[in-house]
Formats: structure tokens, C-alpha cells, sequence
């Protein structure tokens, strides 16, 4: 089993940045496949992006893509999302999530959750 912990949101104005990052815990953290997702309210969680284990292979949505950048050390078992040029429309709790095995978008799929962060974008 493995712990997350969701930390870097926050408020930032259109066109700004920030990094999220997520702490694991527990079993080796490099064996997971890792993903952000998030959710705005009155929508359905939304993949973000995800990254394999060794880092070697990363997936965005398409929303995000050219703006975002998922990395992950698994010395420090942590996993980041870079987000740049944010819009209004990025404004959402983001969470961060593990699963063994093959990437997947979908949500269902994963086993593990942190509490998620939340991200405002004011335009």
C-alpha cells in the first residue's frame, strides 16, 4: 500500500505557474505508475497526465499539453506537476494517484489517492 500527499496549490493569476508536488509513502514507490488528475466542480475527474516508473515514458491530456510537465524523483519518492501558463479553465482540486502496471487515463483504474490541492486561477 501507498500514501499520498498532496501539497503546492494555491491562488495564482492567468499566465502564472506553479508545482505541485506529492509525497508517497509506503511500498517502493518507483514500482507504481503515477498520475495527476483533477476535478472542477460539477465535472468529472480529469487525467492530467501520468509518468511510468522510470520516468522514461510521460502522458498529458490534451488540455494541458505544452504547459505542463509531470517529472518524478524516486529518491525522494516524489512526484511533481510543473504548470505553466495557467488559464482560468486549470481552476480545480488536483489530485495525485498510483497504480501497478500499464498507463491508464481513466480514474477507476487507479488504486491509490492523496486528499488533493486545490488550484485557483483568477483571471
Amino acid at each position: 500500500q501507498v500514501q499520498l500527499v498532496e501539497s503546492g496549490g494555491g491562488l495564482v493569476q492567468a499566465g502564472g505557474s506553479l508545482r505541485l508536488s506529492c509525497a508517497a509513502s509506503g511500498r517502493t514507490f518507483s514500482g507504481y505508475y503515477m498520475g495527476w488528475f483533477r476535478q472542477a466542480p460539477g465535472k468529472e475527474r480529469e487525467f492530467v497526465a501520468g509518468i511510468y516508473g522510470s520516468s522514461a515514458v510521460t502522458r498529458y491530456g490534451e488540455s494541458v499539453k505544452g504547459r505542463f510537465t509531470i517529472s518524478r524523483d524516486n529518491a525522494k519518492n516524489t512526484m511533481y506537476l510543473q504548470m505553466n501558463s495557467l488559464k482560468p479553465e486549470d481552476t480545480a482540486v488536483y489530485y495525485c494517484a498510483a497504480k501497478i502496471g500499464l498507463a491508464r487515463i481513466n480514474s477507476a483504474d487507479y488504486d491509490y489517492w492523496g486528499q488533493g490541492t486545490q488550484v485557483t486561477v483568477s483571471s
